[in-house]
Protein backbone atom coordinates (compact mmCIF):
# COMPACT_ATOMS: atom_id res chain seq x y z
CA UNK A 1 0.00 0.00 0.00
CA UNK A 2 1.87 3.11 -1.05
CA UNK A 3 1.49 6.26 1.43
CA UNK A 4 0.56 9.34 -0.14
CA UNK A 5 3.29 12.02 0.70
CA UNK A 6 1.77 14.51 2.54
CA UNK A 7 2.26 18.33 1.15
CA UNK A 8 3.93 20.80 3.69
CA UNK A 9 1.30 24.25 3.00
CA UNK A 10 4.38 26.46 3.95
CA UNK A 11 6.51 25.32 0.76
CA UNK A 12 3.74 25.93 -1.43
CA UNK A 13 4.62 28.91 -3.97
CA UNK A 14 1.50 31.15 -4.12
CA UNK A 15 1.58 32.76 -8.20
CA UNK A 16 -0.93 36.07 -8.62
CA UNK A 17 -4.13 35.25 -10.95
CA UNK A 18 -3.13 37.65 -13.73
CA UNK A 19 -6.90 38.75 -14.35
CA UNK A 20 -7.32 40.33 -10.55
CA UNK A 21 -7.03 43.99 -11.11
CA UNK A 22 -5.32 45.67 -8.14
CA UNK A 23 -4.84 49.19 -6.97
CA UNK A 24 -2.93 50.88 -4.10
CA UNK A 25 -4.35 53.81 -2.15
CA UNK A 26 -2.51 56.63 -0.33
CA UNK A 27 -1.59 54.66 2.84
CA UNK A 28 -0.09 52.04 1.21
CA UNK A 29 -3.40 49.43 1.47
CA UNK A 30 -4.18 47.34 -1.61
CA UNK A 31 -7.69 47.03 -3.18
CA UNK A 32 -8.06 43.75 -5.19
CA UNK A 33 -10.89 44.16 -7.86
CA UNK A 34 -13.44 41.69 -8.97
CA UNK A 35 -15.60 41.67 -12.00
CA UNK A 36 -18.75 40.21 -11.34
CA UNK A 37 -19.66 38.38 -14.41
CA UNK A 38 -22.41 35.66 -15.40
CA UNK A 39 -25.95 35.75 -15.72
CA UNK A 40 -26.79 36.26 -12.34
CA UNK A 41 -24.94 39.21 -11.87
CA UNK A 42 -25.70 41.12 -14.93
CA UNK A 43 -29.52 40.90 -13.39
CA UNK A 44 -28.17 42.05 -10.34
CA UNK A 45 -26.51 44.92 -12.33
CA UNK A 46 -29.55 45.94 -13.89
CA UNK A 47 -32.77 45.54 -11.17
CA UNK A 48 -30.85 46.91 -8.01
CA UNK A 49 -27.99 48.93 -9.57
CA UNK A 50 -25.30 46.53 -7.84
CA UNK A 51 -21.50 47.48 -8.79
CA UNK A 52 -19.96 45.69 -12.33
CA UNK A 53 -16.57 45.82 -9.83
CA UNK A 54 -16.70 45.09 -6.30
CA UNK A 55 -13.41 45.55 -4.41
CA UNK A 56 -11.92 43.59 -1.23
CA UNK A 57 -9.71 46.14 0.93
CA UNK A 58 -6.62 44.10 2.25
CA UNK A 59 -5.40 45.95 5.73
CA UNK A 60 -1.68 46.48 6.68
CA UNK A 61 -0.23 42.64 6.41
CA UNK A 62 -2.24 41.64 3.82
CA UNK A 63 -1.38 44.60 1.38
CA UNK A 64 2.47 43.50 2.53
CA UNK A 65 1.88 39.96 1.79
CA UNK A 66 0.08 40.73 -1.70
CA UNK A 67 2.72 43.13 -2.90
CA UNK A 68 5.28 40.52 -2.47
CA UNK A 69 4.11 37.25 -3.81
CA UNK A 70 6.27 37.13 -7.04
CA UNK A 71 5.65 33.43 -8.09
CA UNK A 72 9.16 32.41 -6.73
CA UNK A 73 8.98 32.56 -2.69
CA UNK A 74 6.81 30.16 -0.68
CA UNK A 75 4.51 31.06 2.09
CA UNK A 76 7.28 29.94 4.81
CA UNK A 77 9.86 32.62 2.97
CA UNK A 78 6.83 35.23 2.56
CA UNK A 79 6.17 34.73 6.24
CA UNK A 80 9.91 35.41 6.95
CA UNK A 81 9.54 38.58 5.08
CA UNK A 82 6.46 39.59 7.04
CA UNK A 83 7.98 39.09 10.23
CA UNK A 84 11.03 40.79 9.66
CA UNK A 85 8.90 44.18 8.42
CA UNK A 86 5.92 43.81 11.51
CA UNK A 87 7.94 41.49 13.80
CA UNK A 88 5.58 40.84 17.24
CA UNK A 89 2.90 42.64 15.39
CA UNK A 90 2.49 39.80 13.11
CA UNK A 91 2.11 37.02 15.32
CA UNK A 92 0.26 34.42 15.23
CA UNK A 93 2.78 34.19 12.42
CA UNK A 94 2.21 31.14 10.11
CA UNK A 95 -1.64 30.72 11.13
CA UNK A 96 -2.69 34.39 9.98
CA UNK A 97 -0.56 33.64 6.74
CA UNK A 98 -2.30 30.15 5.74
CA UNK A 99 -5.43 31.16 6.59
CA UNK A 100 -4.79 34.34 4.73
CA UNK A 101 -3.49 32.49 1.36
CA UNK A 102 -6.62 29.50 2.19
CA UNK A 103 -8.91 32.48 1.78
CA UNK A 104 -7.15 34.18 -1.61
CA UNK A 105 -6.71 30.41 -3.08
CA UNK A 106 -10.59 29.69 -2.16
CA UNK A 107 -11.42 33.15 -3.96
CA UNK A 108 -9.68 32.55 -7.32
CA UNK A 109 -6.70 35.30 -5.81
CA UNK A 110 -3.92 33.04 -6.26
CA UNK A 111 -3.29 29.58 -7.52
CA UNK A 112 -0.33 27.54 -6.51
CA UNK A 113 2.70 27.46 -8.51
CA UNK A 114 2.70 23.55 -10.64
CA UNK A 115 -0.99 23.47 -9.89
Amino acid sequence: MAHKKQENYLDKIPVKNEKIGWSKNEEGLVSLEIENRGVFNKIAQKLFKKPRVSYVHLDDNGSFVWEIIDGKMSVYEIGQKVEEHFGEKAQPLYERLVKFFYILQSSGFVKWCNE
